[in-house]
């Protein structure tokens, strides 16, 4: 009697499009992959508890203990209101909005929009949430300024899964065919 195999789960935080990635492995794979969200506060904990395979994770994260393949950079951008003076702008830097800047680390990305939709201040984050997020009341402008975020993938090192080689072969961009695991 064969055992079931569970599910090979991948978390990513919220911005993170893992679609292209889980629709290949669904192509070359028969076991199943689950996407889980995870709040990126808890991107790290989640990977440790055992709870996720792997996970697409926005940096920096503590690398004790965990491989982490940096993916893409994101740009910063600032989101406020459509009525706020930097609607006017293509780009801007910190300096143009700095007093006018809400601290959105205690509420989620949507909640930060649509404090600065209503008016009050301004939020910066990666583009991919203010795109997520976007409102007709309010508008993002890139940030040249500031540093820019990066998404990776990232796994604990003694996962020794053998679908992680395939996960990650298939994110680096290899075909079925290729010789590298």
């Amino acid at each position: 009697m064969s055992e079931k195999r569970v599910a090979f789960r991948v978390g990513f935080v919220e911005g993170a499009t893992p679609d292209k990635w889980a629709r290949i492995w669904g192509e070359r794979r028969r076991d199943r992959l689950e996407l889980v969200p995870v709040d990126q506060g808890d991107q790290d904990v989640r990977l440790r508890s055992g709870d996720l395979d792997m996970a697409f994770v926005r940096l920096p994260i503590d690398r004790e203990g965990l491989h982490c393949i940096p993916l893409y950079d994101e740009v910063p951008v600032a989101v406020a209101g459509r009525e706020h003076y930097l609607a006017a702008a293509d780009e801007v830097v910190h300096d143009e909005f700095a007093d006018d800047e809400v601290d959105w680390s205690a509420i989620s990305a949507k909640e930060a929009v649509e404090v600065v939709a209503s008016g009050q201040g301004v939020a910066v984050m990666p583009m991919s949430l203010a795109r997520l997020h976007h409102r007709k009341d309010a508008i993002y402008r890139p940030v040249t300024d500031l540093p820019h975020t990066t998404v990776g993938l990232a796994w604990l090192v003694d996962n020794d899964d053998e679908r992680v080689p395939v996960f990650v072969g298939i994110v680096r961009g290899r075909t079925e065919r290729s010789t590298r695991t």
